[in-house]
């Protein structure tokens, strides 16, 4: 290493520091070497400590941001910022005061007299505490949006590799190196590709149903977010190849800080539902209509508790009974409770949290209990056939294999859709009895394939490509020839122990990865036998357009 690699980020640095925080460079329109000289970084030697901790000064921590969340008492307050429930509300409290003031005139409470407030006051704590509580798991599923940034990251610092650097203390400028099944920790500029190939799952940002294939080759600087394919964006997964990166932005800087940063000023600035105008038109329609009324009905018996007398043409005398003014004004407000339609806002809320609770059971989110409203006037949702509205997970349903005679097949049902090993079995399956055509299919599905399943709780998650996941979990439901009784507890306990099992016996030496021309996949292997064999993945699409013969059975094809 000579003496300019070592000064080398230190020149550049203080170009990178002065620059306007308010300009963003785009990486993506620019060449690998532009972009580590604007970075004032080698991908070989990586950043220095000293540069680190300035630029950590400057741009924070790699995370997104906790907004302060809504008070419960603003949350309380909330549910009554509607004007018919104002109307109930007032009501109710005028007829709780009056039967307390009659009761305490008449020397007993009569339990008859508090009946109505009463109502009308379980009706109106019903409806808020329906609200709250809709709103409070609401807000805790948007949280869940913190849960896509990456943990750790792979990344080179003082000319050192760090393989597990926490991912917010990263800094733009930072070189970071991806693998199959990481999670991005940043938005980051693709300096090289180790692999021949290189493909993103990035679906939980632009809604793209298939990995996105990455290069190192600059694009035009308007190209919008899908087509900058030579950056990879926080949140998404690696799920082919590996490669060599350069961090640009961090934190809520980066394309997914900038949907969290939406969501929140979405929040902030929430607009009425067509519902929620229509009833608060209702409500001050009828207020005014209401309030007429009374007046007029309490006017009218004016004459009842006020009464004068005429000298020279003057009123004078003036008589004023309370308790008949009292007695009129309960009959104007027991009036108006009559107006007001005490079961619509419980009706309409039982109606929405109905509502609620079906699209849940669709894992369908909804924030705010009138929305829903707005969902059912809905007539066309519009979306691409690439099945984008679903959840982006694969699995085996049938296995097809070779069988005794020339031109036999043999079909198998598989159980599960999810990626548990344990979810479901293989229908009239030979256990511990494979023959040779079914070890290959097992083997080429275990060897041949990046992908990986772990548990997460009480579910298992799947990281790399949805489809080799599944075949891997295929796999572990096919079992091992003879079965696992002899292997070590640990193997037992490992969610691909089948899987793995296969790789130790054939060892992989050589990778071609999958190309969309080829529509395919290989890798060559020290099989346990000592030959070398090459297994391939073939892509069902290329089946309508070629034959395959084979003279040996060293290749090995899983269609």
């Amino acid at each position: 290493m000579g003496k300019g690699g070592e000064d080398y980020g230190k020149r550049e640095k203080n170009d990178f520091e002065s620059q306007n925080q308010a300009d963003t460079f785009p990486a993506w329109a620019k060449e690998v070497k532009e972009c580590e000289e604007k970075y004032g970084v080698n991908r070989e030697f990586g950043l220095s400590s000293a540069d680190v901790e300035k630029r950590l000064k400057i741009h924070g921590y790699n995370e997104l941001e906790k907004h302060e969340g809504v008070s419960i008492f603003k949350l309380i307050l909330d549910q009554f910022n509607d004007t018919l429930v104002r109307i109930l509300l007032a009501a109710a409290i005028i007829s709780f005061v009056l039967a307390w003031y009659d009761g305490e005139e008449g020397g007993e409470m009569e339990i008859t007299a508090f009946v109505e407030p009463l109502v009308i006051f379980l009706i109106l704590i019903v409806n808020a505490i329906v609200g709250i509580w809709q709103e409070s798991n609401a807000e805790k599923a948007l949280e869940a949006l913190k849960e896509i940034q990456s943990e750790h990251a792979s990344v080179t610092r003082d000319r050192k590799k760090c393989s597990n650097l926490p991912a917010k203390e990263l800094v733009p400028g930072d070189i970071v190196e991806l693998r199959v099944g990481d999670k991005v920790p940043a938005d980051m500029r693709v300096l090289n590709l180790i692999s021949s190939t290189l493909r993103v799952e990035q679906g939980s940002l632009t809604g793209e149903s298939e990995a996105v294939s990455k290069t190192a080759k600059p694009v035009a600087e308007s190209t919008d977010i899908q087509g900058k394919k030579c950056m990879v964006f926080a949140g998404t997964t690696v799920v082919n190849g590996n490669c060599i990166c350069l961090v640009t932005e961090t934190g809520m800087n980066t394309e997914i800080g900038k949907v969290h940063s939406q969501i929140h000023e979405a929040a902030q600035n929430e607009e009425d539902t067509p519902l929620k105008k229509k009833l608060n038109e209702f409500g001050e329609v009828l207020t005014i209509l209401i309030g007429i009324v009374c007046a007029l009905v309490w006017l009218i018996n004016v004459k009842y508790f006020l009464t004068w007398e005429y000298v020279d043409g003057w009123p004078k005398n003036f008589k004023f009974s309370f308790e008949k003014c009292t007695y009129y004004f309960e009959i104007a407000v027991a009036l108006a409770v009559a107006a007001i339609p005490e079961g619509l806002p419980a009706v309409i809320t039982t109606c929405l949290a109905l509502g609620t609770r079906k699209m849940a059971q669709k894992n369908a989110l909804v924030r705010k209990l009138p929305s829903v409203e707005t969902l059912g006037c809905t007539t066309v949702i519009c979306s691409d056939k690439t099945g984008t509205l679903t959840t982006n997970q694969m699995a085996v349903s049938k296995l097809v294999a070779m069988g005794s005679r020339v031109g036999a097949l043999r079909s198998f049902n598989v159980e599960g859709t999810t990626y548990s090993p344990f979810d479901g079995k293989i229908e009239d399956w030979p256990v511990g009895l494979m023959d040779s055509n079914l070890q290959m299919i097992a083997k080429i599905a275990a060897v041949c394939n990046d992908a990986g399943v772990e548990q997460s709780g009480n579910h298992y998650v799947a990281g790399g490509l949805p489809t080799e996941a599944a075949l891997k979990v295929m796999v572990e439901k096919m079992g091992f020839p003879g079965g696992l009784d002899n292997e070590s507890s640990s193997v037992h306990e490992d969610v691909l122990a089948c899987c793995r099992l296969w790789n130790t016996m054939e060892q992989r030496i050589a990778t071609l990865e999958f190309d969309r021309e080829r529509k395919s996949m290989g890798v060559i292997v020290n099989s346990s036998s000592g030959k070398k064999s090459l297994l391939v993945k073939v892509h069902s699409s290329l089946l309508s357009s070629c034959r395959f013969s084979f003279l040996q059975l060293n290749c090995s094809v899983l269609l």
